[in-house]
């Protein structure tokens, strides 16, 4: 297999994978709340509870995330567009607008979300560009929302309108 590829055709062939957008928050020792948004999150394992999200290395959140052990995982809901515009955005209060609690570690949590989890930092993994984040989850919640849903380049959502199938949940 050849090695040398273009990494535009190689991130545009990543898109064709549809996938629900996040929004990851956290809060620094000194009190200031900071978030990005990510559609790079997972599942791990069910026992023990684990997520586990990718940060760019060149983030300006990058330090900040060294920094913290809790984060918490927004899936954000289909009527959320402006939510993960304006954690995309450089510049501006971030959380400006938003209906928020505060979660474990005291990190701020959106409201009104598709599913929200709430983790310590378990793990720290470099991978090439990326600090792969893996969380224990401490605590979770869900709405019934449909997702808001980035593929192929683009922000889409309602995207799932359907009842799962029990058995795909299994797999």
């Amino acid at each position: 297999m050849d090695t040398t590829f273009d990494s535009k055709q190689f991130r545009g062939a990543l898109s064709a994978f549809a996938t629900g957008i996040t929004v990851v928050t956290s809060r620094s020792a000194d009190g200031k709340d900071f978030g990005l948004t990510a559609t790079s999150f997972n599942s791990v394992s069910l026992d023990p509870p684990m997520v586990l999200w990718s940060l760019d290395c060149k983030s300006s959140n990058a330090a900040a995330f060294e920094q913290v052990d809790a984060f918490a995982v927004h899936i954000l809901a289909a009527g959320q567009e402006h939510i993960c515009k304006q954690f995309s955005t450089r510049g501006i209060d971030r959380f400006a607008g938003l209906d928020l609690t505060r979660g474990h570690g005291d990190v701020p949590v959106i409201q009104g979300c598709t599913a929200v989890f709430e983790c310590r930092i378990a793990h720290r993994y470099q991978g090439g560009d990326h600090v792969i984040m893996v969380g224990e989850v401490l605590s979770f919640s869900t709405a019934p929302s449909d997702p808001l849903v980035f593929y192929r380049g683009k922000i889409s959502g309602p995207f799932c309108t359907a009842e799962p199938e029990p058995e795909l949940l299994r797999a």
